[in-house]
């Protein structure tokens, strides 16, 4: 392993994840929330979703009743008068929906003059959900969506349509109280309707694409889901007010600062990645390919959210499988190296954050009798870069705003 340059990547990745932390962003949006005088109530969905319910404490000074939902082994202590719960993610299961209840019947309960200071951030259309059908018919549904290769936008598309709170439900329910939405972007372009399925914005999807989605991956829905993604979802809401704070474009810009400080010459590739993982690790290793005899400090830096298709059975997350793909492209570039994290510190269903990969790594795999096409094959990523110490483990991180791939050259 070439320790330089997985040093470099260390520094990158720290850099870039302390740039896109939610307290300040979250504490500039609420200058711009007033409640009426009545009750103020919290609710916080996602991965980042307890880090931005402290901030927003420390902000308000005091909330009347409040309820945290975000992914297991993410609350990080107790918050004044909020309850924090942990949930399944990808997969919701029964703790995200009973958490998801207990926000309901605190909206319910609201009148005219109550505030709801709604908190969201990736990983919300998992965590918070309160299915219209059965609960175990909704984590197979999502399987198939996660197995099929569905990108954010198809899978919420259907979300929306079996849930009580997506698809501006949420902020339906809370009527006629104002919910004053805070929202941390995980998705391409910060589509607000997409972003957690949207419980407190108006839909723009229609059931017509929904149904068009099912159709395109053959999804196995009983006649009553069939029957719900025929249901329309609210068009119009007049009791909510939505800021977006902190998205993908601020990782890479992050990541490129600090490449430039370390001396690399960033090259911002995109920061709306969207394809299949395997293609975007081959498509940065042949850059560094095109690259590697120039006798510069090059950075190529790609942000987005890649998807997997599975295969076989191993473990593994977008961004293992991504820098795995890389590794045959940059064997022998002794100078080159590729790196992806997830910013939320969790890649598919590891404790691993993501992967790093240089020119030695498929020797070093030869080395412990693993064929990367074969574990590439099985999706198991995730023990193969275990194997030759490339996993990248941060823990959770407090935020959520899609990954980031570098790839280094530093001759």
């Amino acid at each position: 392993m070439n320790e330089a340059l997985r040093k470099d990547a260390e520094q990158i990745i720290q850099s870039s994840l302390r740039a896109v932390q939610p307290d300040a962003a979250v504490r500039r949006a609420l200058k711009h929330c007033h409640p009426r005088g009545g009750r103020t109530v919290l609710v916080a969905a996602g991965k980042a979703a307890w880090q931005m319910a402290r901030a927003a404490v420390d902000v308000l000074g005091r909330v009347d009743g409040g309820i945290v939902i975000t992914k297991y082994g993410h609350v990080k202590g107790a918050i004044p008068g909020v309850v924090c719960c942990e949930a399944g993610h990808p997969v919701p299961d029964e703790n995200g929906f009973a958490a998801t209840g207990r926000a309901m019947e605190l909206a319910g309960e609201l009148g005219e003059e109550d505030t709801v200071v709604f908190l969201l951030s990736g990983g919300g259309s998992a965590l918070f959900e309160k299915p219209r059908i059965s609960g175990e018919e909704l984590r197979e549904i999502t399987e198939q969506l996660l197995a099929c290769g569905a990108d954010i936008v198809e899978i919420n598309t259907i979300r929306k349509r079996l849930s009580q709170v997506k698809g501006g439900r949420f902020a339906r329910l809370c009527a006629p109280a104002r919910v004053f939405g805070i929202v941390l972007s995980d998705i391409l372009g910060d589509p607000l309707d997409m972003i957690a399925s949207g419980p407190a914005c108006p839909d723009s999807s229609t059931c017509a694409q929904a149904e068009a989605i099912a159709e395109k991956y053959g999804l196995r829905l009983t006649a009553e889901a069939r029957l719900l993604l025929g249901e329309e979802t609210p068009k119009a809401l007049d009791n909510v007010r939505t800021e977006i704070t902190g998205s993908v474009r601020e990782l890479c810009a992050a990541a490129a600062e600090r490449c430039r400080e370390l001396g690399y010459e960033p090259v911002l590739l995109t920061d709306c990645l969207c394809c299949e993982a395997r293609e975007a690790g081959s498509f940065l290793a042949s850059i560094l390919q095109t690259h590697a005899g120039e006798g510069r400090r090059l950075a190529f830096i790609a942000g987005g959210e890649t998807v997997v298709h599975l295969t076989g059975r191993g473990l593994g997350g977008r961004n293992q499988e991504l820098v795995l793909a890389a590794a045959p492209g940059i064997c022998g570039i002794s100078h080159g190296a590729v790196f992806s994290v997830g910013s939320d510190g969790t890649d598919g269903p590891t404790d691993a954050a993501g992967g790093y990969v240089d020119g030695g790594t498929l020797a070093a795999l030869a080395e412990k009798g693993l064929d990367v096409y074969k574990v590439l094959a099985d999706n198991d990523a995730y023990h193969a870069l275990a194997a030759v110490n490339g996993l990248i483990v941060t823990g959770p991180t407090g935020t959520n705003v899609n990954d980031v791939a570098v790839a280094l050259l530093r001759p």
